[in-house]
């Protein structure tokens, strides 16, 4: 039997729309699981930089394993002032967001993290651009403000066996206790250079062999995202 081309027109937009509802029925009641996801996931990011072995938690135990650990969070701007001291609000902020603003408007993130030794450590998120895509982390540092004491780093889409490695172990183990300040006070941040440099180096770490790119993007997502913090951290510097 033919149908008319109205039968037609009119039976295709009533099934576009049929799929619409389903999908965004579907979307609504997915929404709630994929944001606990993608807050069970920043937690567990916060807590490998400060050394935390997250591969080891079940998801379900990583939020009192984050509350255990981190024990306040705060926002600063770029003169080193305080601005938000509420910890939810804090968590809710993301970097990519606030780069986006003018430096006077940024909000940028401190988490606070007491570790299993009694030592704290401050933890700041990192986000920059890698060969293919965006990349991002956190660096915690010691009391001084200067010394790392972990990191973490991860990608969208860097190149497999290359760029992507920046989220493996030994690519971030060599981090912990580099300085980001030198002998004079000024910002050097951490460099990620090809080997042969001194052993004794504070300052860089070992790029990867093939993921030049990838590399620079690190050490400049590292530089290019301290320089907002560097007026707080003066503030409590201790060479």
């Amino acid at each position: 039997m033919e149908h008319s081309n109205k039968y037609i027109f009119v039976y295709s937009l009533v099934m576009v729309v049929l799929v619409a509802v389903s999908l965004t029925i579907v979307a609504v009641q997915l929404k709630p699981a994929q944001d606990d996801n993608i807050r069970i996931e920043k937690m567990q990011n916060i807590l490998s930089s400060v050394n935390v072995p997250v591969a080891e938690i079940p998801k379900k135990q990583v939020i009192d394993v984050y509350n255990k650990y981190v024990k306040t969070a705060f926002a600063v701007n770029v003169n080193g002032d305080v601005t938000e001291t509420d910890a939810e609000k804090v968590f809710k902020l993301e970097m990519a967001n606030e780069l986006k603003k003018e430096p006077s408007q940024r909000q940028l993130p401190v988490f606070v993290a007491v570790l299993d030794n009694g030592d704290s450590a401050y933890i700041v998120p990192l986000r920059g651009k890698g060969l293919w895509g965006a990349i991002w982390g956190y660096l915690s540092f010691k009391t001084d403000f200067n010394t790392v004491t972990g990191c973490m780093f991860d990608h969208k889409s860097e190149t497999p066996g290359l760029g992507a490695e920046i989220n493996q172990p030994w690519f971030q183990k060599p981090f912990a206790g580099k300085k980001i300040f030198d002998d004079q006070g000024r910002l050097v941040s951490v460099g990620v250079v090809k080997k042969g440099h001194p052993k004794d180096d504070t300052h860089d770490v070992d790029a990867i062999s093939g993921g030049t790119i990838t590399s620079k993007g690190v050490q400049k997502m590292i530089k290019d995202n301290l320089d907002g913090y560097q007026a707080y951290f003066k503030k409590h510097l201790k060479q």
